[in-house]
């Protein structure tokens, strides 16, 4: 442990964290609309060969984490569309996603294993990044982990003083009653959906443009699932969702430090195990709020 920089470490935790938070976010979105979405791995992992693709083809990281965003996205609506429309079960189109998704990435990806993509440069934030330990640890990173902070606070003021974050959240309470209000509740989850589907493309994206950075075969590795473990965790408050994202990463980023330092002998497999195995614990522990009251129900219009 000794052999372990903490200013490294809480650095870590950050990047760690980052796709984590994006995808978790806007899961967050699409069950606060009422719909619960499984298929978040797999709109990461497509997310992040599109980005990956447009971004070594292009020579744009940014072009390709709009690629991967609009991947993502694209894949969400077929989960929207067989929802919402032909009022297909959620729980087995989600599962049924995130199996396509990994299927067409791994397709999508055969011609890209092992191509360097181009480097995302860090945000330059001049005084800032020279503050002695808080410098290192907050601000010399990419666009994209203030983009994900950036996002989470949107969201809170969207569900929390707009009009349309009301309805979207009355939507999710009781589609029933919003239906009778004359909110259009399949109009406000589709593009809940497809928000939802953005984000996790994003977050797809930062595995393979920032933290490997290349594309590798099944790289998302239960990030997906880890997301949607942490909307409950943060019992659909965006505020905690970054506690939890935080929590997650700070699980992954010590084992990854053990394994460097060689200081700890504890078999490899444990420590790898550790970031899932504290997601776990902590959901068990802490108690979870209130869901919103119509997740997971079809709506019928004609109800």
């Amino acid at each position: 442990m000794s052999n372990i920089d903490p200013i490294l470490l809480l650095t870590a935790i950050i990047i760690v964290s980052t796709p984590i938070l994006l995808a978790a976010i806007g899961e967050l979105v699409v069950e606060r609309a009422g719909v619960l979405n499984l298929g978040v791995e797999g709109m990461m992992i497509t997310g992040a060969v599109c980005g990956f693709v447009v971004a070594t083809m292009t020579g744009s990281p940014w072009l390709g984490f709009a690629g991967a965003a609009l991947g993502g996205a694209l894949l969400s609506m077929i989960f929207g569309i067989l929802t919402q429309l032909f009022l297909s079960n959620q729980v087995a189109t989600g599962l049924a996603l995130t199996l396509f998704g990994l299927g067409l990435s791994a397709l999508m990806g055969q011609g890209y294993i092992g191509v360097k993509g181009p480097a995302v440069p860090d945000l330059y934030l001049p005084l800032l990044r020279d503050i002695p330990v808080l410098g290192p640890i907050l601000f010399r990173h990419d666009i994209i982990v203030y983009l994900a902070l950036a996002i989470v606070l949107g969201v809170w003021l969207f569900l929390n003083r707009t009009r349309a974050g009301r309805v979207l959240r009355a939507v999710g309470e009781n589609h029933d009653a919003a239906h009778a209000l004359g909110y259009k509740v399949v109009r406000v989850r589709l593009m809940a959906i497809a928000f939802g589907g953005a984000c996790a493309g994003l977050g797809g994206a930062y595995l393979s443009l920032v933290r490997v950075p290349q594309w590798t075969e099944g790289m998302t590795a239960g990030a997906g699932w880890i997301a949607l473990a942490i909307v409950v965790f943060a019992s659909w408050r965006p505020g905690r969702l970054v506690l939890g994202a935080w929590l997650f990463g700070g699980a992954t980023a010590l084992q990854l430090a053990l394994q460097a330092s060689g200081g700890v002998q504890i078999p490899i497999e444990y420590l790898q195990m550790a970031p899932y195995l504290a997601t776990i614990l902590v959901l068990v522990i802490l108690r979870a709020g209130r869901a919103p009251g119509s997740l997971g129900r079809p709506f019928h219009a004609s109800s």
